[in-house]
């Protein structure tokens, strides 16, 4: 299933998306009552994806991100995977929605794009036992952990390189049917293909890194961990389309402009 998070006629609402682009009046959504995050009923009113504008797929009141989770990404940044997982934050403030616009900061010189696997949590959570991670979960959806990364290198802390406004693109959707074992990521800026991996290559899994978290804090329903990046991270301009494709969830598109 499929649920995204919309704006329509100046209201907010969440919706199940019907159908495929190939279809002969594309996707629809049939609208919810209530929120994903409890039982919920179709309200049969159905609007044309085309009609609407996609939001976030979530509000998380925070996103847990891990680094170096892939082998080849920890060694293009020079160094090994760590014996455990680097986790950081990601603000509320750094989330933004397909099609929304990334803000270029103006303390940077170099922005890099980073395609992820965003996992949202559907239930608070805490010390959650590898076994029963699942339960937990309501889905997955695209991410883009895009970075300054002059001033990671610079910083001890990656609160200002990570974290900046509009660093956490998400969407389009929130897929709950989904084995996130072994999915393909891609990256695309303006078509031309920057990574290609697979979820399968993860040094430690969706379960290993919920277990790992939840030791330490309570998840919130709408939360997102973010799961690693594959190798092939590289630099970004303004005026480019940053795409990130993941394998039966679909693709988040967003351009970066100057911020103003």
């Amino acid at each position: 299933m499929r649920i995204a998070r919309f704006s329509i006629d100046g209201n907010v609402a969440f919706g199940i998306v019907e159908g495929e682009p190939s279809d002969p009046d594309g996707p629809v959504l049939d609208i919810i009552k209530g929120h994903p995050f409890a039982e919920f009923e179709r309200s049969g009113r159905k609007v044309p994806l085309a009609q609407v504008r996609l939001l976030p797929p979530v509000l998380p009141s925070k996103v847990v991100a891990v680094g170096r989770n892939y082998a080849e990404h920890a060694a293009e940044m020079g160094g090994e995977v760590p014996g455990v997982p680097i986790t950081f934050f990601k603000p509320s403030t750094s989330v933004t929605g397909p099609g929304d616009p990334i803000p270029y900061p103006s303390f940077s010189q170099e922005v890099h794009h980073e395609a992820e696997l965003a996992v949202v949590i559907g239930r608070m959570c805490r010390e959650v036992p590898r076994e029963r991670v699942q339960d937990v979960i309501l889905g997955y959806t695209c991410a883009n952990d895009v970075t300054a990364r002059d001033v990671q290198r610079t910083e001890e802390q990656w609160a200002r390189a990570k974290g900046f406004d509009g660093s956490c693109p998400l969407g389009p959707w929130v897929e709950t049917e989904l084995d996130p074992a072994d999915l393909g990521i891609m990256c695309t800026v303006n078509g031309e293909q920057r990574q290609l991996g697979r979820t399968g290559e993860m040094v430690r899994s969706v379960a290993d890194l919920i277990t790992h978290i939840t030791e330490a804090m309570t998840l919130l329903p709408g939360d997102v961990v973010l799961t690693g990046t594959p190798a092939g991270v590289g630099p970004l301009s303004v005026g480019d389309e940053v795409a990130v494709t993941i394998e039966g969830i679909g693709t988040l598109t967003n351009k970066v402009i100057k911020r103003g």
